[in-house]
């Protein structure tokens, strides 16, 4: 599969003039795009022939997409989780739709690689049969104590099997990062099954949470995409010192892409 990271550990989209269409309406432009990758994807899915492989090059397509209407995206920090032996587990802001997708193709051809995602996503119609084919640790958003309880057995089994896993602490998708939001449920994770954190700072602003339909809102080109992995930590004790290490890794990061 298509590895798109540098040696030095980073990613940024080349300079290119979108089409006219695209220049027009990019967010029309990107989501007839979108449509017909998630289609294809879920048909793979349903017939048993959507492996991880598969997962890469259609979320690299979504990627595609979003530079084809004239998106910027530039990750940085890769190094830090390539250079891994062992699985580990990622923990991150949550911004919008954009990182689900687009993660996948920046992490997967190096790792295998799962989410913990909320139960609305894996009944979500079509795209559910791509979701329920990565095998994700899945949330309900109702019981915390029963979310706790998945995540720390069915996210430890995962890690023990060599899948490394991505987590959004977050309870809801906010273009501000609120620390006091931001649980710990990463770092009990990694410390139960024995695996480093990697830190995830994004900006995925320029995908719009939608005001009726949440994953598909305003395209914005003008806004560059960032993503940035910090250093792996491990977890001890109780972690309260490297979680507040992971809050002041993503609250360094968005202050600095504020204007961008």
């Amino acid at each position: 599969m298509e590895k798109i990271i540098g040696p030095d550990g980073t990613y940024r989209t080349a300079a290119r003039t979108p089409s006219i269409p695209a220049r027009l309406s990019p967010s029309s432009a990107f989501y007839r795009q979108v449509f017909g990758i998630v289609l294809r994807s879920s048909r793979r899915a349903k017939q048993g022939r959507y492996g991880t492989k598969e997962w890469a090059e259609s979320s690299l397509d979504i990627l595609r997409a979003l530079e084809s209407v004239g998106v910027t995206v530039e990750v940085t920090g890769a190094e830090h989780f390539i250079g891994l032996s062992d699985p580990c587990v990622f923990v991150g802001n949550h911004m919008s739709a954009l990182e689900t997708f687009v993660l996948p193709c920046i992490i997967a051809p190096y790792r295998e690689l799962t989410f913990v995602v909320k139960q609305s996503l894996i009944d979500y119609p079509v795209f559910k049969h791509v979701m329920r084919s990565r095998k994700p640790v899945v949330v309900g958003r109702t019981n915390p104590r029963d979310d706790l309880k998945a995540v720390l057995e069915g996210g430890a089994a995962r890690l023990k099997a060599g899948t490394s896993l991505v987590i959004f602490p977050q309870t809801t998708r906010t273009t501000a990062f609120d620390p006091s939001a931001f649980n710990t449920i990463g770092v009990k994770l990694a410390k139960k099954a024995g695996v480093p954190l990697v830190p995830i700072a994004l900006k995925t602003d320029a995908w719009g949470n939608g005001r009726w339909l949440k994953d598909f809102g305003k395209i914005d080109p003008s806004r560059t995409v960032h993503f940035s992995f910090g250093a792996p930590v491990s977890a001890v004790e109780r972690g309260a010192e490297e979680h507040a290490g992971i809050v002041a890794y993503i609250t360094e990061k968005m202050r600095g892409w504020r204007t961008t």
